[in-house]
């Protein structure tokens, strides 16, 4: 059935759109702007909304296969429809890893089955994401990896990186790196500063992710090959980039909500549901963090979706597991801490949560343009509500925003011409 989306505020950074218009989606595609209705349409009344092309998240752990008590690609997925995501970026850090074809396949045909939102695959860089030897670079794009990273395993050996540049490279595909120097975060629980020393809690210097980024950026410079630097927490960090695409370096890079808005002094509760990797770092970091998003060093906004079941982080802290959920509360936080402050205004923030994503991964994503797939998140901007983790589509439960307040969040969403969320 023909679909018609009337009277929003259709914000598209791919086309420089930003007007109030209708829309009509035909046969699961963009068919015409300024349309009126049809006998036959589905009308959907977006007066007072934003129409965006399908937010993209492309960090989100799913955990499927082996992490199904956390998270499956069914729930997750059902997690980034509720959170204004029409498609997502696996990452393989799942047991089995992601280092095969066969294990992309089976990604891709859950989340059909799923039939939720789009899944995309970052697959291995190293096999079984042992840092030791190049996954089959080539046989994993021909199954539909988009990607390739070892994510929650830094890739150490910098041989084994610039090799992974230069292959990436004959496929136009980027390279992801979660920017750590193990050695300098061991036993790590959280920021190495004045709030782990009165806590006393083994910290995790920021000088660990500055010294990999760079290193990362000298490779990418070397052999020109795409870098992607993962969740950035440091200041050290963004001016890093910052200085590196002055220079024409091919980088980007991605900040999570936790680190734009959280610090390092959230840990004096000892919660664990503060516990992350990167670590929550102090303000003069997500000051910077917020700055770079505002002059264009940051490219995308990502969740990092790290779901864990509720008796994994209900341990001591030191010995429960990194991460937290975030598909859910993304948009929120991006509205209430990022537009409303005027950091970033509608359509810069579409960019970073879809443009932008999808360009990097070289999807045909991102977009309202005539013939594109209809992808849409219509999203109420002035909404204000509380998050309460009990109504997650998640599986988990993990997050660190339980009762707060936040203005902004996706009404509904349509992947591919069809309705699949839909907020009561």
């Amino acid at each position: 059935m023909p679909l018609l989306i009337q009277n929003g505020r259709v914000i598209d950074p791919s086309q420089s759109v930003d007007r109030v218009t209708s829309l009509r989606i035909v046969e699961g595609r963009i068919a015409a702007y300024d349309a009126a209705p049809q006998d036959g349409d589905e009308v959907l009344d977006a007066t007072g909304r934003i129409v965006s092309p399908g937010l993209i998240d492309m960090h989100v752990h799913l955990r499927e296969p082996g992490g199904e008590e956390d998270e499956t690609i069914a729930s997750g997925t059902a997690a980034a429809l509720a959170g204004g995501f029409t498609s997502v970026a696996c990452v393989p850090n799942t047991d089995p890893p992601i280092d095969s074809q066969g294990a992309v396949e089976f990604v891709r045909d859950r989340s059909v089955r799923a039939d939720n939102c789009r899944v995309y695959v970052l697959a291995c860089v190293s096999k079984n994401r042992e840092g030791k030897e190049l996954a089959e670079i080539g046989q994993l794009v021909e199954a539909g990896a988009v990607g390739f990273t070892d994510d929650g395993s830094p890739i150490s050996d910098p041989e084994l990186m610039r090799r992974a540049f230069e292959y990436c490279l004959m496929f136009d595909k980027p390279v992801l790196n979660h920017s750590e120097i193990r050695e300098l975060t061991e036993h790590g629980v959280m920021h190495e500063g004045k709030t782990s020393l009165v806590l006393g809690l083994t910290g995790m210097p920021a000088a660990a992710e500055d010294v990999m980024a760079s290193r990362d950026i000298a490779l990418a410079e070397a052999t020109g090959g795409r870098f992607h630097l993962m969740h950035v927490s440091t200041a050290g960090s963004v001016d890093a980039v910052r200085r590196a695409k002055r220079r024409g370096v091919r980088v980007t890079t991605e900040v999570t909500p936790h680190h734009f808005t959280l610090t390092d002094e959230c840990l004096r509760t000892f919660d664990s549901n503060f516990k992350m990797n990167p670590p929550l770092r102090d303000r003069r970091d997500v000051e910077a963090c917020i700055e770079g998003l505002a002059d264009g060093t940051i490219d995308c906004i990502v969740t990092d979706h790290a779901p864990h079941a509720k008796e994994k982080k209900m341990q001591e802290l030191d010995r429960a597991p990194f991460g937290v959920v975030g598909l859910e509360t993304a948009l929120g936080l991006v509205v209430t801490r990022l537009i409303e402050p005027g950091h970033l205004d509608w359509p810069a923030a579409i960019q970073k949560m879809s443009t932008h994503p999808a360009r990097i991964l070289g999807i045909e994503k991102g977009t309202l343009a005539i013939g594109a797939d209809a992808d849409v998140t219509i999203i109420d901007p002035q909404v204000h509500w509380t998050v309460n983790p009990a109504e997650f589509r998640s599986k988990s439960t993990n997050t660190p925003f339980a009762g707060w307040e936040l203005t902004g969040r996706a009404e509904v969403v349509v992947v591919g011409g069809r309705v699949k969320f839909r907020r009561a």
